[in-house]
């Protein structure tokens, strides 16, 4: 009879959304403008005030790890759970920089449709301005995932408090591995997606 104990079964891995940031988005912008948005939107903290869910709440004060990363947003969003507690943050885990098309200036959108267009032209049109390009940051997601998954393989779950689009290109990574996602709240802010190992 054997001595060695069954290898630990991985956590669960889970990616959130960070809270509302402080800045307004009920605005109509040209993409010059939208390019100054997105630069306090990158540098800014959360709206204050906010309660997280309670479940993510849950998941935050059970789990094994959690890491945030080095954006303000993602921090604070993760402090209103943990206080001081100390946890990692990782530059791995930043969002994607998406900048916008040069469009005329009198088109004037919301920064939820800059956004959309911005991806579009990132990732259909390698269209980043000598900033990280879609290849780079599909790699920095497989490596963010490996991060992930090391922290999970002691079998505690980990949670991640980052962006919606880069923790979206982790959990195409984490499939890749053979992750499944087994739970979906989309990527509206504080929303998670939870992956498991298959």
């Amino acid at each position: 009879m054997s001595d060695h104990s069954a290898p630990l079964r991985h956590g669960a891995i889970i990616l959130a959304r960070h809270g509302e940031p402080a800045l307004s988005r009920k605005v109509l912008l040209s993409a010059d403008e939208y390019r100054e948005f997105w630069g306090a939107y990158e540098i800014g903290g959360i709206l204050p005030g906010q309660a997280p869910p309670e479940r993510l709440r849950k998941f935050v004060a059970e789990c094994g790890a959690l890491v945030s990363s080095t954006r303000l947003r993602a921090i604070e969003s993760a402090r209103t759970m943990v206080g001081e507690r100390v946890f990692e943050h990782h530059d791995m885990l930043i969002e994607a920089p998406l900048p916008p098309p040069r469009f005329p200036s009198w088109i004037r959108l919301s920064p939820k449709l800059w956004g959309f267009i911005a991806r579009v032209w990132w990732w259909y049109f390698n269209h980043h301005e000598g900033q990280e390009t879609r290849a780079e940051a599909e790699a920095r997601a497989d490596r963010a995932a490996a991060l992930l998954i090391g922290l999970a393989a002691g079998g505690d779950n980990v949670v991640v408090l980052a962006h919606g689009f880069f923790n979206h290109l982790i959990g195409r990574s984490l499939k890749k591995l053979g992750w499944k996602l087994v739970e979906s709240e989309g990527y509206k802010y504080w929303s998670m997606r939870r992956f498991e190992r298959g």
